[in-house]
């Protein structure tokens, strides 16, 4: 752990409170994760709050777009911002996902740091937005980083300040969402503000981690040019932190989930950029210097 970082842990027998807690696993994609039985909520907020339990929504082991290689990745639970074109709603609420053991997503992480290291992968936080469980994610990451284990975190950065210097050390990667260039069209996408993502993107930089910019185009909502090129101005203020771009062409995969929740869905009749826009808005990029996929 680094010098000057401190943190507390929760009393044993808040977490063990129950004589079956040992023998029970967390379902629907936590299988094999010990969960705390018989927190009360002041107990479970004290756990939260020092990082000893995270609630999480799910994992899987992939090799798809959450950072190089072989990676588990995690989705925690609970998120501050309601984008229009979310795909996991269900992960809106804390209260909806599994509160997991510390360590026993570290030991996870440990199961498979053989992976990991033979395929330059490792373990990638999302969600949700995993910056509101910063002290759980950031145990996680130093354990990891203790191991040899790459880190990375999928974020808007919109929670950074929950982010000391020390924790920011631990991230090798950070896929950041720059959900748009332009103020106005940012609060509309995401009701909230860009300023934050901004903020933590230079924090990286300063920090010396590696960052993939993440765009969701969608057809007149952020695909105009004084939007594009607004995102691009965004992106060279962390100068050569950014590895590259990738422009992400909204789809409707997530609708469903919206319809199951009974959530009115923004873009219920929105189409997918067509192949000339992908090319217009990754040639805008590009022309600033950027790598883009």
């Amino acid at each position: 752990m680094a010098q000057g970082t401190q943190f507390h842990t929760t009393n044993p027998h808040m977490l063990k409170e129950s004589k079956v807690y040992q023998s029970q696993t967390l379902m629907g994609g936590l299988s094999g994760f010990d969960s705390p039985i018989g927190l009360d909520r002041r107990d479970r907020i004290d756990a939260l709050r020092t990082g000893d339990i995270g609630f999480v929504h799910s994992w899987d082991i992939n090799t798809s777009v959450d950072g190089p290689g072989t990676r588990m990745t995690v989705f925690m639970s609970g998120c501050p911002l309601r984008c229009q074109y979310c795909q996991n709603p269900d992960t809106w609420k804390m209260r909806d996902g599994k509160p997991v053991y510390l360590q026993a997503m570290i030991d996870k992480v440990a199961r498979y740091e053989d992976l990991f290291k033979a395929t330059g992968g490792g373990i990638t936080f999302s969600g949700g937005e995993s910056m509101m469980q910063a002290a759980f994610v950031s145990r996680v990451f130093r354990a990891a980083k203790e191991m040899g284990v790459h880190t990375c975190l999928d974020t808007s950065g919109f929670l950074n300040k929950n982010y000391t210097d020390e924790m920011i050390n631990d991230i090798d990667l950070c896929l950041l969402d720059v959900k748009s260039g332009d103020e106005e069209t940012y609060k509309i996408v995401t009701g909230s503000t860009l300023a934050p993502t901004i903020d933590f993107g230079k924090r990286l930089q300063d920090a010396g981690s590696k960052i993939w910019v993440r765009f969701v185009l969608v057809p007149g909502l952020t695909d105009s040019e004084e939007n594009v090129e607004k995102v691009a101005e965004v992106c060279e203020q962390f100068k050569d932190a950014i590895e590259h771009i990738d422009v992400l062409p909204f789809h409707q995969l997530g609708r469903p989930k919206w319809h199951e929740m009974r959530i009115p869905y923004p873009l219920e009749e929105k189409k997918g950029p067509s192949h000339a826009l992908q090319e217009r808005v990754k040639k805008q990029l590009e022309s600033h210097g950027f790598v883009v996929y």
